[in-house]
């Protein structure tokens, strides 16, 4: 059995009357990502970045706070007790409220997948069952999560013998699509030469 990453966040799956504990793990493996770095050619050695500001010249880290701007060149300053003050808390709970079909949520509304496994032996069953519910019914289960300050909305799917979580976009994420469309031209297309096209490059569906 391979190793399990670890876990991205620990809390509870819950539907109705059933509550699990669980655990999220990446879905993405990202190592085949490639990174570069600048380098000073004629040492082979790496370029690093002063921290500077105009008028002032190079600074101490220790100075630097984050900042919120509230117009140009003008910002509130926020230390960083204030800053966790504000995030919202971290609620341990993928309380599944609402279910849809799975083909009517739009692909473009889907972020990041990850896998929803059992925590311990003894939430098995229990997730077995919620699995299957869902399997059964076509749904997914869609959940509010707060992970670090920031809350998401998710949904949950049974994938072969487990279930995913997928975190998705809000619809005011989503440029319009118009904005992009409305020039595409209004054509009638030649059925033949839809057909041909599926014939050439959807050799399988062409067959079905």
């Amino acid at each position: 059995m391979a190793r399990r990453s670890r876990p991205y966040w620990k809390g509870f799956l819950r539907l109705s009357l059933v509550s699990i504990g669980v655990e999220l793990h990446n879905a993405v493996e990202s190592k085949s990502d490639i990174s570069f770095r600048q380098i000073h050619k004629p040492s082979g050695r790496r370029v690093t970045y002063e921290k500077t500001v105009p008028g002032i010249g190079a600074i101490d880290t220790a100075d630097i706070v984050k900042g919120y701007e509230v117009d140009t060149d003008t910002y509130v300053t926020l230390e960083p007790e204030e800053i966790d003050a504000l995030k919202l808390d971290s609620k341990r709970t993928i309380d599944l409220v609402q279910f849809v079909d799975i083909a009517s949520i739009d692909y473009r509304y889907f972020e990041r997948p990850y896998f929803l496994v059992p925590a311990d032996e003894m939430a098995g069953e229990g997730y077995v069952v919620i699995r299957e519910a869902l399997r059964k019914t076509g749904k997914l289960g869609l959940a509010q999560l707060t992970i670090s300050g920031r809350e998401w909305l998710v949904a949950v799917a049974p994938l072969q013998d487990g279930l995913v979580m997928e975190m998705l976009r809000y619809q005011e994420e989503l440029r319009p699509t118009e904005d992009y469309f409305d020039e595409v031209p209004a054509l009638e297309p030649d059925k033949e030469m839809i057909d041909l096209a599926v014939q050439l490059r959807f050799p399988a569906i062409s067959r079905g």
